[in-house]
């Protein structure tokens, strides 16, 4: 997706840069993850964008916007990356191991240093900003509800006990995958975040 505008030859004064919104969002997410919401500056946004400051107003309005927008875009990139991983597997178990084994991967090393946005805002937006609140509310929800329906999977081809509560142990299952982000930013290995997932598993018999 770009912001439509005129090419280098024809731009006219005033006129915004062309640039790529998935790239520079791309490119703000690390910095809100690795700095949080307030500790980024405008400047150092736009820097990281590699977009001017004029076309980043113009498309955003303000660091708000910027943060909205990437947010949003984190959670339509992670549940891709995720949906991927959960077509190759066929069980409610195996899929749910795919789950935590994002979360290894996303909890050590390099993107466990730099966090996750949700769990971020969580921290630091949500008693505050309403639409950030929401936003964090529902991507909860929505993690919540998707590793019941791959509980509730797992039960019915039985690859997992039918015995445990599908709602209760998904709401276990987020605190601890949301934990593992935290945690993740204290640089554990990744046989630490490893052994964790293996953990959790147990909670499926």
């Amino acid at each position: 997706m770009t912001i439509a505008t005129v090419s280098k030859e024809t731009r006219t004064r005033g006129r915004p840069r062309q640039f790529d919104m998935d790239t520079a969002l791309d490119k703000a997410l690390r910095v809100f993850s690795e700095r949080g919401y307030h500790a980024a500056s405008i400047s150092e946004l736009t820097e990281a964008m590699e977009v001017a400051a004029g076309s980043v107003y113009k498309a955003f309005r303000d660091k708000r916007g910027i943060f909205l927008a990437a947010f949003d875009r984190y959670r339509a990139v992670r549940l891709g990356l995720l949906d991927a991983r959960l077509a190759k597997v066929e069980t409610g178990r195996d899929k749910l191991r795919e789950v935590l084994a994002s979360y290894v991967i996303s909890s050590h090393g390099e993107s466990g240093r730099r966090g996750c946005l949700v769990v971020g805002s969580a921290n630091e937006l949500a008693l505050f900003d309403e639409e950030a609140a929401n936003r964090v509310a529902a991507a909860f929800a929505t993690d919540e509800a998707s590793i019941a329906e791959l509980i509730r999977l797992g039960q019915r081809d039985g690859s997992i006990s039918s015995e445990i509560d599908a709602s209760a142990t998904a709401r276990a299952l987020v605190c601890l995958t949301k934990g593992m982000r935290v945690v993740g930013k204290t640089g554990p290995n990744e046989e630490d975040m490893a052994s964790v997932a293996e953990i959790a598993l147990k909670l499926l018999t």
